[in-house]
């Protein structure tokens, strides 16, 4: 009889295991080495290696790993020609490293750095020397101010601007002597020649000086933040980079933010006379003018002023006489949501004119303007989108980067003085390319969703020199990792871009659990045809599949698909997230019941937003470091995309994940930095209160004293770990 038994209860465990999916019912605990090995730093590739060219591109100068020594190198060969500088044998001043290293305009003097420290996400302050190469000299940039930032060499090579606690200073080299340019810096009131928070972060800067070609005038922009609200978070000992201050008592870190509607700092643009040590301001008289992202000079001596107005709708380029102070409209810009930042942030500045990126088309193009504002050229047709302006050689052929070959690729394409056009390196997948300053030399640089990347030294012709590195160590590491499969799916009429990555051992007979990764913010692609190993590849290993998908809103295909999202984040995007969740959904290998969802930034905002649409098909979410209101947000991102509060408040109201707490339809794990300065961890709290209010549960993680990277100390390996742990449970 126990024989019957025992027979019974195996046919009872056959059928179960035929009739359930391993992979479904499977809960296999991730482990952090596991994930670790496939996120930053381990998944880190190296690049080309740090060039600095010679002014006529025929030498290359590298810093040594151990930054004791910096040689040089024959562009043509890579053969080394000599050391321009051995801190061991330098004369005056002798220091054991450098960090990095920047030259002259003639190539004579260098800018060395040691000592670094972050400010913001690009700025940093650091002890700078200069380096005389033919005296081999060596002297500290000032030692009236030790710490300084954004050095700026003058034209002539004589001087160096630089600034220090708010405050801009003058060192002029002949003399060893140092000037101060301001004297009302003062911290979170009045800053002079750096950005501040706001200007850093959005509008991709971290110097606000410029130089006159002739080296007699500076001119630089002046921060008034005296109105904008201080914000302050703060900062306990922890045990990464511990600080011993807060051991007892925790401290604050204070600075200013403008969130959504508030009051911005008051911009304006000074100049400088070198001879008289005069200061004048250089005002523009017309109403409307909020933020002036970039000002710099042109080579006939005139001074570009680049204006948005606060809605961000408008952008003006004034031409200005710092000596005179006379200010002249030469150009508008306009678009009924908003102009883009690649137009003024990659305007490119050239011999006799200025090349902008406008999407005046519908589709972002090159247009050559002259000194006046006169367009002279459009420069680039088509329905694809031009994505970067590498500039136009002495031939009169001219370079740039686009997705005329498909929104996932990038591709790069020479147009020469006839209008024949020729491919740069591939057609398909990711290539790029950096030049040398006299163009006759350029790096490419390509890879593929299967290709990792590969950077090359090339001629003038085309001829390539020489492979610089072909990453072959991480090919090897990661042979075997699963690779991005791309494919499109459907969301009411569009086409949208989308990848998935399997597991190895894929078998179409088997239920998956899938996670969609997003991220989807205005103009952004997570699609791409580039190599990628992340945390994607550990949640394959462990039995996911990864998808991701571009939804409206996304880059690369013209303004009309990404200016739906205007005045109303937050919708379009979710319907095209959950339409992707239900074709997953419907697909024989996904097991329905558990289709979660993940993002970081505005990836953790649109992940709640999915969480809480109305019959989520998500059974778990993670919201990494999310904004759950505009509102909180500061107002360069946030207005460009949504207005101001005052403008659309039904906006803000209906595209805010704390409105719609009582919705959310599943699990949910967050997490966030305490130190972020960018997503301000208040974000993830007041979305819990909103939460408790409703009587709804989460699950949070909470790194202490991480920023909006949470990177340190293995910390981004941990993040990947908590989420797929998480998500093993739904």
């Amino acid at each position: 009889m126990m024989n019957n038994i025992i027979k019974t209860a195996l046919a009872a465990l056959v059928a179960v295991t035929t009739t359930v999916s391993p992979v479904s019912a499977r809960r296999v605990t991730v482990a952090v080495n596991d994930v670790a090995k496939y996120v930053y730093p381990a998944n880190v590739v190296k690049g080309a290696g740090s060039f600095t060219y010679m002014p006529d591109g025929l030498t290359y100068l590298m810093l040594t790993d151990n930054g004791t020594c910096v040689r040089s190198y024959e562009t043509a060969t890579g053969k080394e020609t000599g050391v321009v500088l051995d801190l061991s044998d330098t004369r005056e001043t002798k220091i054991p490293s450098i960090e990095g290293f920047s030259l002259s305009p003639d190539g004579s003097m260098m800018l060395v750095w040691r000592d670094s420290q972050s400010v913001y996400r690009r700025s940093f302050t650091a002890s700078y020397y200069v380096f005389n190469v033919k005296r081999n000299i060596l002297l500290p940039l000032s030692t009236e101010h030790p710490r300084q930032m954004s050095p700026l060499f003058s034209p002539n090579n004589r001087m160096v601007a630089f600034v220090s606690d708010n405050n801009i200073y003058l060192k002029k080299l002949d003399y060893n002597s140092e000037v101060a340019v301001t004297t009302d810096g003062a911290r979170n009131e009045v800053i002079n020649g750096v950005p501040d928070w706001t200007y850093e972060e959005e509008f991709s800067t971290s110097c606000s000086m410029t130089w006159a070609p002739e080296s007699d005038m500076l001119c630089y922009i002046k921060y008034n933040e005296s109105a904008v609200p201080l914000y302050s978070f703060p900062l306990y000992e922890g045990t990464c980079n511990p600080l011993e201050d807060y051991q007892l008592y925790p401290g604050s870190y204070s600075y200013k933010y403008p969130v959504a509607g508030c009051n911005n700092s008051q911009a304006s643009i000074h100049s400088y006379d070198i001879d008289t040590r005069k200061t004048k301001p250089v005002s523009i008289s017309a109403p409307g003018v909020e933020y002036i992202p970039r000002i710099a000079y042109a080579p006939n001596g005139q001074m570009l002023i680049t204006t948005l107005n606060r809605e961000q709708n408008r952008m003006e380029i004034y031409s200005a006489n710092p000596r005179s102070t006379v200010v002249k409209s030469i150009l508008v810009e306009e678009n009924k949501t908003w102009i883009e930042p690649a137009t003024y942030e990659r305007m490119k500045i050239e011999d006799q004119s200025f090349v902008m990126i406008s999407s005046r088309s519908g589709y972002s193009h090159l247009y050559r303007f002259s000194f006046t504002g006169q367009l002279m050229s459009t420069m680039t047709r088509g329905e694809w989108d031009v994505t970067d302006y590498y500039g136009t050689d002495r031939l009169g052929r001219l370079y740039y980067q686009s997705t005329r070959n498909g929104a996932i690729n990038r591709t790069v394409t020479r147009v020469d003085a006839k209008g024949v056009e020729t491919t740069i390196g591939q057609s398909e997948g990711t290539t790029a390319i950096s030049f040398s300053p006299a163009m006759n030399y350029y790096t490419m640089s390509y890879s593929d969703a299967k290709t990792v990347p590969v950077y090359t030294l090339h001629d003038a012709k085309d001829k390539k020199l020489r492979t610089l590195e072909d990453n072959s160590a991480v090919a090897s590491r990661y042979a075997s990792a699963p690779r991005r499969e791309f494919l499109t799916v459907t969301s009411g009429s569009y086409q949208l871009n989308a990848y998935m990555v399997k597991p190895s051992d894929f078998s179409s007979s088997r239920k998956y659990p899938v996670i969609i990764w997003l991220y989807n913010g205005p103009g952004s692609q997570e699609v791409l045809n580039r190599w990628s190993i992340d945390w994607q590849q550990a949640a394959a290993d462990n039995g996911f599949i990864v998808f991701c998908v571009d939804g409206r809103g996304t880059g690369g295909r013209g303004r009309a698909f990404q200016d739906v999202v205007y005045q109303n984040l937050g919708h379009y995007e979710t319907i095209d997230q959950v339409n992707a969740a239900r074709y997953l959904a419907s697909l024989s290998y996904v097991d329905a019941d558990r289709i979660g969802v993940a993002g970081w930034s505005y990836g953790g905002y649109e992940t709640l937003m999915c969480a809480q649409a109305d019959n989520t098909p998500f059974a778990a979410a993670v919201a990494i470091a999310p904004v759950t209101d505009w509102r909180y947000y500061d107002t360069v991102y946030a207005e460009r995309y949504m207005n101001t509060p005052q403008a659309n408040i039904e906006g803000y109201i209906e595209s805010a994940p704390v409105t719609h707490t009582s919705k959310l339809g599943c699990e949910l794990l967050l997490m966030s930095g305490t130190a972020d300065d960018n997503v301000h961890m208040s974000n993830t709290i007041e979305y819990v209160s909103h939460l408790q209010s409703n009587g709804k549960l989460c699950d949070m993680l909470l790194f202490p004293n991480m920023n909006h990277s949470i990177n340190g100390c293995n910390a981004r390996a941990l993040v990947y770990t908590n989420m797929l742990k998480f998500f093993q449970n739904m």
